[in-house]
């Protein structure tokens, strides 16, 4: 019953709040640890889950040497599947209700500076379909911004016009401006590059990998390893903290990056006062 409810309740997350498989592989392994965890303590009936076994739960993680941010992503997970056996009758409350939460210090992301993203991308060759594909990728990532989930979903037919609409988390579309740089990377890959890799010709996907089939996310890393020594997500930080220099609102730089919570945006609000404070200590004489 218990192997049920779970089930269930991944599959509610995944159709109702469209997560992607990733995050609910993530939680189905958290909860599964969960309940092995109350298997060692007496039994996996959740009528046994209180306060007390929660709190031994989460020592049990810290003993475990898990970071913070681990063990607030794996009590998160508990306390949803809780609450949801709450609503749907299965438990009178949530016992984790009361739980205090793991705090987390605030982890800035790593912006790199305008100068090394533009060696970067001026540095890259021009040669092979691959290198015109890892151009044309990077120039794309660090013009839009997108996730690697949202790059990899790419079609040959999203740029015909200099705004490409993409599906973001939980299912919201919206329209990314993509600069000219980035626009002529990606026709020239599709020109000279995309033909020689397409050996079947029925794929429209934008990115395809040295056998013709579509670069997945873990392929569309490699690349950005092996061509920037960097992740993607450095690329999105990167663009994000370039915008809000350079004079973009909070507001529009959500709207670009497709954050709900407009609180997600602000972490980069941050690094930019990181960067206005060196540059005043640089700039000013009475600094």
């Amino acid at each position: 019953m218990i192997d049920q409810d779970v089930g269930d309740y991944l599959g509610r997350l995944a159709s109702q709040r469209q997560l992607s498989p990733h995050t609910i592989a993530a939680y189905r392994g958290d909860l599964f640890q969960f309940l092995a965890f109350c298997g060692d303590q007496g039994g996996e009936d959740t009528a046994l889950v209180d306060r007390h076994l929660l709190r031994r739960y989460l020592a049990h993680l810290e003993e475990a040497g898990l970071s913070r941010r681990s063990i607030a992503r794996k009590s998160s997970a508990v306390r949803g599947w809780l609450e949801d056996l709450v609503k749907r009758g299965h438990l009178p409350a949530n016992p984790a209700a009361q739980l205090a939460r793991p705090r987390l210090g605030e982890r800035l992301p790593r912006a790199l500076p305008r100068r090394q993203v533009a060696s970067i991308l001026d540095g890259l060759p021009s040669t092979t379909p691959i290198d015109l594909r890892d151009r044309a990728l990077l120039e794309v990532l660090y013009g839009t911004g997108l996730r690697v989930s949202e790059l990899a979903q790419l079609r040959t037919t999203d740029f015909a016009t200099d705004l490409i609409t993409v599906t973001g988390k939980g299912g919201k579309v919206r329209a990314v401006p993509i600069g000219r740089p980035a626009r002529d990377a990606v026709a020239a890959y599709v020109e000279r590059g995309r033909g020689q890799l397409a050996h079947s010709g029925r794929s429209d996907a934008l990115w395809l990998g040295v056998r013709g089939g579509k670069l997945d996310e873990r392929g569309i890393r490699r690349a950005v390893r092996s061509r920037a020594a960097t992740f993607p997500h450095a690329l999105r930080h990167s663009y994000a903290t370039h915008l809000l220099e350079g004079g973009a609102d909070l507001r529009t730089v959500q709207e670009l990056l497709g954050h709900r919570d407009l609180a997600t945006t602000q972490i980069y609000t941050a690094v930019s006062r990181q960067h206005l404070q060196s540059t005043y200590d640089l700039s000013h004489p009475r600094a």
